[in-house]
């Protein structure tokens, strides 16, 4: 009997590996699922530096010789980087990448400046009020405008698994203002990618579209009725499109 091939999940910000439980559980034996918990977070809340390379050597030591690679939001920012780090040489590893809610950065310098200016203050914030109260401020981002109340609450219990100081690290170190914009680098990508966006996430599907334009290999897929966290909001359609 040939084994199920590996899938490695990749996380949100604030969340851990287990927010991906319900995809997992919706894609059955269909693929050997890998979801660790990412520097910063969860059982890894105290692994340092929290950076783009440090992590992805923990996924690549984790990783099989082949495997496919799915990351949601930060998670999605992450695996794009270490698909395209060191000129690609992963590329020879992984067999597919799928982007849920992602970005290859921001564009400008001065937008990466306030963005990690702002990242610094948020991390100041967390230090000094704790994880609870944070990840109250962080769920009433329009960003999460909408979900349903379960959703919210699974959500808030995963925010409630890491440290304030592994958060503050995470932001410091992944934070979409430290991230080098990847944009110029997209047409190198030569393995099949897939784009998931929520159908009420007009600033990641758009985000979405403009990849999809300059990677080679690339299907877009809009998810009905979901908002930025599509695996969270409809594992069921997530699992399908993994």
């Amino acid at each position: 009997m040939t084994a199920p091939a590996t899938i490695v999940l990749l996380h949100g910000f604030t969340q851990t590996g287990r927010s991906w439980d319900p995809v997992v559980a919706a894609m059955g034996e269909r693929y050997r699922a890998l979801a660790p918990d990412l520097r910063g977070h969860g059982s890894a809340s105290d692994l340092r530096p929290v950076g783009f390379g440090e992590i992805a050597a923990d996924v690549l030591a984790l990783a099989p010789a082949r495997f496919a690679l799915a990351g949601y939001s930060m998670g999605g920012r992450i695996a794009l980087d270490l698909a395209l780090r060191d000129g690609g040489a992963a590329q020879q590893r992984i067999e597919r990448l799928t982007l849920i809610g992602a970005s290859p950065g921001l564009r400008s310098a001065g937008e990466r400046a306030a963005r990690r200016a702002a990242d610094d203050a948020l991390a100041e914030q967390i230090l000094s009020g704790g994880v609870e109260a944070f990840a109250r401020g962080w769920a009433a981002q329009p960003l999460f405008a909408d979900q349903p109340p379960a959703v919210a609450a699974a959500a808030h219990a995963e925010r409630l698994r890491s440290t304030p100081e592994g958060l503050a690290a995470s932001l410091c170190g992944t934070g979409t203002g430290t991230m080098e914009p990847l944009w110029e680098r997209l047409p190198r990508l030569r393995l099949p990618v897939t784009l998931i966006a929520g159908e009420r996430d007009a600033k990641f599907r758009a985000l979405a579209e403009q990849m999809a334009e300059l990677l080679p290999d690339a299907t877009l897929h809009v998810v009905e009725g979901a908002g930025h966290a599509v695996q969270l909001e409809r594992p069921d359609a997530v699992a399908a499109l993994l």
